[in-house]
């Protein structure tokens, strides 16, 4: 398998939404000074700490004690030149922990960033800052706060050790009105002093006016989503020219615990990882409805936090609150490294729950989370779902189970690779759908503008409104909410319905959609890139009607998607070729890694013969992947993808 490595998504979000009741406080912690990192430039030193403790049940104000004050603080205007390769990519900037330990690496992105935003948005303004635990995070809160403060950024709100997942800095943003805001995360990605960090951009379209939304980087909007390629063009093109960075001469900031830092006008709040989002989740869904499913002797239930940011968040929210058994909760430290996994949640890299689940004796329901806490995976007993089939099944069910949902969604969506499971939802229940670019800023502008409820990705992300990103426990909140509804009723010693039951009777109703996705990380990006053209010619001379093998072409194009919140126009997102009879391939290349490319080849099949939906999907995807293969040759085979990318076998399937 390819090399892995861990990222650093320094993320702007903006949000508006619900409040804190929970209070864990992170327990003292020793961490290096890094005073000198902005002595004389920004020196990036990372010490490794092996890990980060988990949070305990005590309590803390929402606000906590005033730490220390000054009058006023120095603005020292450091030299700087530019640094090539700061371009941001589908999830930010991602590169190698080292390239960004480089000296103003970092800073100069960061800078970056505020020189592309109007002085409006975040002078005097409120920030939120936080990360998923991982390697370098910690010295990376304290530039970002310095760099902050020199800018005229008026207070941050960082978590308790630098801890706050994607979902819960969106919320946090939210329900304090924060103008934006940084997540420190590589995402999906390894972690560790020889892997990967990124900055990633978010954008929040909840503010009365449009240019507000554009305030992102993931830097969320006082709504909380990813930033449109608008700001991000904007900063890679002050990576260009940019000649200095603004530094307060202030102290570093002590993370461990929650308080107030003043320093004359600038602020710094450290505040509880996980209160504003546990009663987000509380406004959401029925705790008490959950909580009785979670706590009967007869339902096995398991998640995996992958050593990763939800392990803060797992033992809060599911043992404390919802009173599952303590040993339900696997690999809940979060540690820096990630216990040297890939915090990944599918089936090749949470193998460790896989194996649990398909034991004859396995839990009635599983579920894990990625590096951040934006992505999920969900099982049943010896069954794994579809992350398409996930958001399909939470959708149709959402009215019912979900009293968020209780006056029906607005309208549904996902994104173009994501399997078409979901648009017969959408037209059973007579909802408004959408098919947009893979990237969630894209449902955000349709969530803003009223049009739009749950969505997802086939990437194992999953939403609502209730935020701007995806969010990894509201879809396990979701699925036990619906397994708790079909089975509120049933006695002690009765069968209950199982997640297998549940999926089997959404494919009765609305046919199963077969769907498997192969994908090539760490392909030369040279060779990737010329595949997707060698594609896009193909796509250029095709017709309707060419027979393919067994079917018949209806279209094939690269995906364009226009807004219809403000007309902006994405192009060249994935080449498609749709079959008469709904059947489609996708290839398209990932923008998540921080290493040469990731493609990725989507394959999809409708079912409506309930007699064949029980079948392993790379069975009944036979007949389509090779009658593809065999009518490209050596276009579209696996030996031309290996011409183009040395390639052999996927890395991952799912």
């Amino acid at each position: 398998m390819s090399s892995t490595y861990a990222r650093f998504d320094t993320v702007f979000l903006l949000s508006r939404f619900a409040g804190a009741k929970y209070s864990p406080l992170w327990p003292s912690s020793s961490s290096s000074s890094h005073s000198s990192l902005l002595s004389s430039g920004i020196h990036l030193r990372a010490k490794p700490n092996s890990r980060l403790r988990s949070v305990t049940g005590a309590s803390s104000s929402s606000s906590g004690p005033i730490i220390a004050g000054s009058e006023s603080i120095e603005i020292k205007s450091l030299p700087t030149k530019p640094i090539e390769g700061q371009k941001t990519g589908t999830s930010g900037l991602r590169k190698k922990v080292k390239v960004f330990m480089q000296d103003n690496y970092l800073a100069n992105w960061i800078q970056a960033l505020f020189n592309s935003l109007p002085l409006e948005d975040y002078k005097d303004a409120t920030l939120v800052l936080g990360g998923d635990g991982r390697y370098f995070n910690k010295e990376a809160s304290q530039i970002i706060i310095k760099i902050a403060a020199g800018n005229g950024v008026g207070k941050i709100l960082v978590g308790q050790e630098g801890i706050l997942s994607t979902p819960a800095v969106s919320a946090v943003i939210r329900k304090r009105k924060a103008n934006g805001g940084f997540i420190m995360s590589a995402s999906h990605n390894p972690g560790g002093p020889e892997y990967d960090w990124g900055i990633k951009t978010i954008d929040d379209d909840e503010s009365p006016n449009l240019s507000d939304r554009y305030i992102n980087f993931q830097f969320n909007y006082s709504s909380g989503q990813p930033a449109p390629e608008s700001i991000t063009d904007k900063i890679y093109g002050n990576t260009l020219s940019i000649s200095e960075i603004k530094v307060a001469e202030i102290p570093d900031i002590d993370l461990s615990h929650v308080g107030v830092t003043k320093y004359g006008n600038f602020s710094v709040e450290v505040i509880d990882p996980i209160s504003d989002y546990l009663e987000l989740m509380e406004d959401v869904f029925d705790f008490d409805l959950i909580r009785g499913l979670l706590s009967r002797s007869d339902f096995g239930f398991m998640f995996d936090a992958m050593h990763a940011v939800t392990g803060a968040y797992a033992k809060p929210i599911f043992v404390d609150n919802l009173e599952a058994k303590p040993d339900s909760i696997s690999n809940g430290v979060p540690l820096e490294d990630f216990g040297h996994g890939h915090p990944d949640p599918n089936l090749t890299y949470a193998k460790d729950l896989v194996d649990v689940m398909y034991r004859d004796d396995g839990p009635d329901f599983g579920a894990a989370s990625d590096g951040d806490g934006d992505r999920n995976m969900v099982l049943g007993n010896k069954f794994f779902v579809t992350p398409s089939d996930s958001v399909a099944i939470i959708a149709a069910n959402a009215q019912e189970a979900i009293p968020y949902f209780r006056a029906g969604p607005k309208g549904l969506a996902r994104s173009m690779p994501t399997s078409g499971a979901l648009d017969r939802v959408a037209e059973k229940l007579k909802l408004p759908f959408f098919e947009v670019p893979t990237g969630w800023k894209f449902f955000g502008n349709l969530m803003d503008a009223g049009k739009l409820s749950i969505c997802g990705e086939e990437s194992f992300g999953t939403g609502s409104d209730h935020i701007r990103e995806k969010d990894g426990i509201w879809a396990v909140l979701a699925w036990l909410s619906i397994l708790a509804h079909r089975n509120k009723d049933k006695k002690p010693g009765e069968k209950l319905v199982s997640v297998a039951d549940v999926v089997n009777e959404y494919w009765a109703t609305y046919g199963r959609n077969f769907f498997s996705r192969y994908d090539y990380e760490e392909c030369e990006s040279e060779g990737a890139n010329k595949m997707i053209e060698y594609l896009r010619d193909i796509v250029a001379k095709s017709k309707a009607g060419e027979n393919y093998g067994n079917y018949v072409l209806q279209f094939a194009d690269d995906f364009s998607y226009t807004d219809p919140v403000d007309g902006s126009v994405a192009s060249k997102q994935g080449v498609r070729f749709v079959f008469t009879d709904g059947s489609r391939i996708i290839y398209r290349l990932s923008g998540t890694g921080s290493a040469g490319a990731t493609v990725r080849i989507y394959i999809e099949q409708f079912e409506p013969d309930v007699s064949k939906h029980d079948v392993d999907a790379q069975i009944a995807l036979k007949p389509l992947i090779g009658s593809f293969l065999f009518f490209f040759h050596l276009a579209l085979s696996v030996s031309k993808l290996k011409e183009f990318t040395g390639r052999e076998k996927p890395t991952v399937i799912t």
